[in-house]
């Protein structure tokens, strides 16, 4: 029965590992759906190269920061337990990966590859797992202060911290640092718009991320006998309150229609164990409405040219999940208990500034060193063919 239960947690795990990394394909297709025809090609080679050096990066050095463990034993040692530790790897692997992915989405069609690709090995190999470690494997005391502190340690049971706000808030560093896309602002205060390049491939991406989300919070658990029900439903009321919230804000846009299960996702995944329905509800309708609003405000007052919105969609709202399992996780406000608004709140915020410090260290040495930003004729041209050098629809060269 021992060996049986063991084997039921490594296919457990092993399915939601399968599940995130599905997700990936979500990533890639909402930012070639987001960005112009010119840049599409560059959306699908970026988001499958960086899990690849991702993988190599948490492999050999980012789980070990992480979490101490190291895979340079014998194979004998590896497949101890049915291979559990290497399938739980693999898992947690899907959620770093998807931090570059994230950021991806933020720097889109101005971006150099290569620069991009050792952003990606630094931030997966040493940034991201020093603050997973801290959360999720009590490194440095961060937790046992935590509690000593408020009388709880800090919760994030999916990542609405630990992935997303920590993501979004990267991504806000290197957006800055590179600057809006050419002619995206004009001097004089006017904006040109860049529509999305294709409303389908949008919403295909939208709906590979929202039914990979499920294997994201439910396979959190870790263990089949820690899942849960309550998690499953908490996400999927999370994603019906970001998606109407986010239709009725944003006036029946589908970008944003699309985007609003996302909002709602994210900040549902810290809380997602612990909250009510109705609790989750209402985290995922201010996320929809909070990522319409400073979506708007980014892109039109403040100009920061963040391309799919990375930092309100997972910086922010995944800043608000945090927060708000302190909120509705309570039990006077039906949820389970066990957790501390203020705990919430000092650890959602030192997440954000090790993410915006570590993101603007890692983009701002490769800016003075070797340069992030394509050059102007280059950006013209678009990614796909002064990178890859074919389009996403080469008709010119193929009716030849």
């Amino acid at each position: 029965m021992e060996s049986f239960k063991t084997s039921t947690d490594v296919l457990f795990v092993l399915l939601g590992a399968i599940m995130v990394l599905a997700m990936h394909a979500g990533f890639a297709f909402l930012e070639v759906g987001t960005v112009r025809r010119k840049n599409q090609v560059n959306a699908l080679v970026k988001i499958l190269v960086d899990f690849c050096v991702s993988t190599l990066l948490y492999f050999f050095v980012g789980y070990g920061i992480a979490y101490g463990v190291s895979f340079f034993g014998s194979a004998t040692a590896l497949t101890q337990s049915s291979g559990y530790d290497l399938v739980k790897f693999f898992f947690l692997l899907t959620f770093a990966a998807a931090i570059p992915a994230i950021v991806s989405g933020g720097i889109a069609e101005r971006a150099r590859f290569w620069p991009q690709v050792a952003a990606t090995a630094l931030i997966v190999g040493l940034l991201y797992p020093f603050f997973e470690g801290m959360v999720w494997n009590g490194n440095f005391g961060f937790q046992s202060w935590m509690e000593a502190q408020f009388g709880h340690p800090f919760h994030d049971f999916a990542g609405s911290i630990v992935v997303h706000a920590v993501g979004g808030w990267i991504a806000l560093a290197a957006v800055l640092l590179l600057g809006a896309r050419r002619g995206r602002y004009s001097r004089d205060g006017g904006i040109s718009a860049h529509p999305p390049s294709s409303i389908p491939f949008l919403a295909l991406g939208a709906w590979i991320l929202t039914v990979g989300w499920f294997g994201f919070n439910v396979m959190s658990a870790q263990k089949l006998e820690g899942v849960n029900g309550l998690v499953a439903v908490n996400s999927l009321m999370a994603m019906v309150g970001g998606t109407l919230a986010a239709l009725v804000a944003g006036r029946n846009d589908p970008g944003f229609t699309h985007n609003g299960p996302l909002a709602g996702l994210v900040a549902v995944c810290a809380g997602s164990d612990l909250m009510h329905p109705l609790g989750a509800l209402m985290t995922g309708a201010v996320a929809g409405g909070l990522f319409v609003w400073m979506f708007t405000l980014t892109q039109n007052r403040w100009k920061i040219d963040d391309v799919l919105g990375v930092w309100p969609l997972h910086g922010l709202c995944g800043t608000w999940g945090g927060i708000a399992a302190g909120i509705f996780g309570m039990q006077a406000l039906g949820g389970l208990g066990n957790v501390s608004f203020m705990s919430q709140l000092v650890g959602s915020v030192s997440g954000v500034l090790i993410a915006l410090l570590g993101g603007f260290i890692i983009y701002g040495l490769l800016k003075a060193f070797v340069g992030i930003r394509l050059d102007p004729e280059q950006e013209h041209e678009g990614a796909d063919l002064a990178i890859h050098r074919i389009s996403a629809s080469p008709e010119r060269e193929t009716l030849w």
